[in-house]
């Protein structure tokens, strides 16, 4: 299976197990930046339940800005908020210590572009994963694919649009609010370690 996807934020469950069970991936480059999708965001399991973590972006006059072109709002120290978030959410987890080394470099470096972060974010996640990222990226939007050999798994970025139903497994705080399903594939990694890549092999994605 070949499929479009979004560089977003630490992207959801839903989002890996597409690119887990790829054969190829490309990334949306050319898509208008829009406003409460996780491009810029992902959510966690917090002590207190569900937590948003949002990137604050720079506002533009344009009526219409490329995701590509979307800057990161520099006045807000958003990278040691969400660092803090994901210890008080984690830090008890089986493999967070095992994989926090890998991650601390997303919030110590200085972005300017949103992009370029989310697909640093990716690449790290992938290595975390064990997960050979290989992919092409778009040179032209299309609002509709044609194409039979490649699924559209653009609408996974607008989360109100994200169906998927997955198996659960262990997380730290389910003994307070159950299962919390779909979060960011962090959430994952942090609970499943070496396991998560099965974990994504096995799961099915509703369109």
């Amino acid at each position: 299976m070949n499929i479009l996807i979004h560089p977003s934020y630490f992207p959801s469950v839903s989002h890996f197990v597409a690119m887990a069970q790829s054969d190829s991936i490309t990334f949306e480059m050319e898509d208008n930046f829009q406003k409460q999708t996780n491009r810029n965001r992902t959510y966690i399991y917090s002590p207190n339940g569900i937590q948003l973590l949002n990137i604050p972006i720079k506002h533009s006059n344009l009526a219409h800005q490329k995701t590509k072109d979307i800057k990161i709002e520099p006045e807000f120290d958003w990278q040691k908020q969400h660092f803090k978030s994901l210890e008080a959410a984690y830090r008890s987890s089986p493999f967070f210590e095992y994989f926090e080394d890998d991650l601390l470099p997303i919030f110590q470096k200085k972005y300017t572009f949103l992009m370029d972060l989310n697909f640093e974010a990716l690449e790290i996640t992938c290595k975390c994963l064990r997960m050979k990222l290989e992919f092409d990226t778009t040179i032209e939007y299309f609002h509709e694919i044609n194409n039979n050999q490649t699924s559209d798994f653009r609408y996974l970025v607008n989360g109100k649009k994200d169906h998927s139903v997955f198996e659960s497994y262990t997380q730290v705080f389910d003994d307070k609010f159950g299962f919390l399903n779909n979060l960011s594939v962090l959430d994952l990694l942090f609970n499943e370690g070496k396991f998560a890549m099965d974990y994504l092999k096995n799961q099915v994605l509703i369109k």
